[in-house]
């Protein structure tokens, strides 16, 4: 019986198993094994392509820009500045970005459920860095599998030296510029260029920083590789929790590649159907081309499958050239294969994207509808009421944020209670905030006694622009004593 029919009618016979022992990347010694997958081309190869270039001038060019003078992204965690499209978000705001935050972890969720790892092999910068940009210099330098392995073999002469030296010295300068690329995303492409004219000297730790993240990437990309996707990423341990008989993959068609008499090598002008082979001729180029070593006709539970699609591009150019159809190797999921029948909606997929929806709904309300100032009442540490001829007075502290690129010119308003007033110890009742700024202010409210009649009591505080335009309006509570009712 074949490799793949065992696997899928849960046998335990212990050949058809033995991929589940090891990894593709590790001897039986536990060695590494260094992979060395063929250069691969075809329609998937070419279409991803496209789709990596895009993401590479998107990634390089967002932090250039600007809407509204502000920085379409920008994530500077020390000096807590945060923007998302655009928009400002202060320390306060924080719970939006847990929002969205959840929001996209559900969408993987719903992403993989349906889709298996179709990020990690069109969307995830790890993979598009790796096959799209390190391993295309790779082959440039050192050439194809074959050379590659000739090369690796060889002793340490005059072209080991030259070609292994001039690729980790692309590898390293490539690191640096992407180590800059994601540092401008935190402080700014602006300040970032400003660093580079002042020099090292004036700026050690940030360039620091910047070597230690270079070497990192060095690092991930010169010789980790694989092993970020196998060992380390927890979306690929994931996968096999989320993963099930109606998730779309990459996947091998055991059922047409086995046939009755399993996979067998090419004969010309052998009649295959009427000896019960199936149209696979174990040829093993969908295992050569793959970045993670193993053989995608195992079956499409395997973990280190990150959906890049070169065994599909492989296997359609061998049938292609013994006019067998293409497709052996797809995009389809096990029950489909089984079946034979189209990939429907289930019910899990329903509830996700029910989740996905509500919760996509709270972000853009929490983004779109957040007011542009903010005010914080607050009441001072350890102060209790103040009790002062026929009123009573409880102390707070505001604190106003101001969320826009524009001065801004607040008042402030009690809307609830009526009897209560404001006293402002002199100052006016308006403040102007700068832009992007902060304001603090204390204040009194006094309540006279005759209008209490509890020991606690809400507020309401209004806060307007200099239109009139109600800005924010803050709750909290006033305390009085609780030993008399007037």
């Amino acid at each position: 019986m074949s490799v793949q029919q065992d696997t899928n009618s849960n046998s335990l016979h212990t050949p058809a198993n033995d991929f589940r022992e090891s990894l593709g990347t590790m001897e039986s010694t536990g060695k590494r094994k260094w992979i060395f997958p063929r250069k691969p081309k075809g329609k998937f190869t070419n279409y991803r392509t496209y789709v990596s270039w895009f993401l590479l001038i998107t990634l390089i060019s967002l932090p250039f820009v600007k809407i509204n003078g502000n920085p379409l992204f920008k994530l500077n965690i020390v000096a807590r500045e945060f923007y998302f499209f655009g928009n400002y978000f202060p320390v306060q705001d924080f719970y939006i970005v847990a929002i969205g935050g959840i929001t996209f972890l559900v969408f993987i969720i719903l992403f993989t459920v349906v889709f298996g790892r179709l990020f990690c092999g069109w969307i995830c910068p790890q993979t598009i860095f790796m096959e799209m940009v390190f391993r295309k210099i790779e082959f440039a330098i050192e050439g194809d599998r074959n050379a590659q392995m000739r090369l690796s073999r060889q002793t340490w002469n005059a072209e080991k030296i030259r070609k292994k030296g001039l690729k980790w010295f692309v590898f390293f300068i490539l690191s640096f510029l992407i180590a800059h690329t994601f540092l401008s995303y935190i402080i700014g492409v602006e300040p970032l260029f400003r660093m580079v004219k002042e020099g090292v000297s004036l700026h050690w730790d940030t360039f620091s920083g910047l070597l230690i993240f270079t070497a990192l990437f060095f690092f991930v990309y010169a010789w980790f590789r694989e092993q970020a996707c196998t060992l380390v990423c927890p979306y690929g341990r994931l996968q096999g929790v989320l993963i099930d008989r109606k998730t779309i993959v990459v996947a091998y068609d055991f059922k047409r590649g086995e046939s009755t008499a399993g996979r067998a090598s090419w004969k010309k002008n052998e009649d295959r159907n009427a000896a019960g082979k199936g149209d696979c001729i174990d040829c093993g180029n969908c295992v050569v081309v793959c970045p993670t070593g193993i053989d995608i006709r195992n079956g499409s539970n395997q973990l280190e499958c990150v959906s890049c699609t070169a065994c599909i591009d492989a296997c359609d150019e061998v049938m292609e050239k013994i006019n067998l159809p293409k497709g052996l190797i797809k995009y389809s999921s096990l029950e489909n294969i089984e079946t034979n029948t189209p990939w429907k909606f289930n019910a899990r997929v329903i509830a996700y994207t029910l989740v996905l929806a509500v919760l996509l709904v709270i972000f853009g309300i929490s983004v779109f509808y957040r007011p542009s100032v903010k005010a914080e009442v607050l009441r001072l540490p350890g102060m209790n009421y103040i009790e002062k001829g026929d009123a009573i007075y409880n102390q707070y502290q505001f604190d106003f944020i101001n969320k826009t690129n524009d001065d801004k010119t607040v008042s402030i308003k009690i809307t609830s209670p009526k009897e209560a007033s404001l006293e402002l110890n002199g100052l006016k009742n308006s403040f102007k905030i700068k832009a992007k700024g902060e304001y603090r202010c204390p204040i009194l409210i006094k309540i006279p006694k005759t209008k209490l009649q509890h020991s606690k009591r809400k507020i309401s505080i209004s806060i307007y622009d200099e239109n009139g335009v109600l800005l924010d309006t803050e709750n909290s509570n006033f305390l009085a004593p609780s030993h008399t009712i007037y």
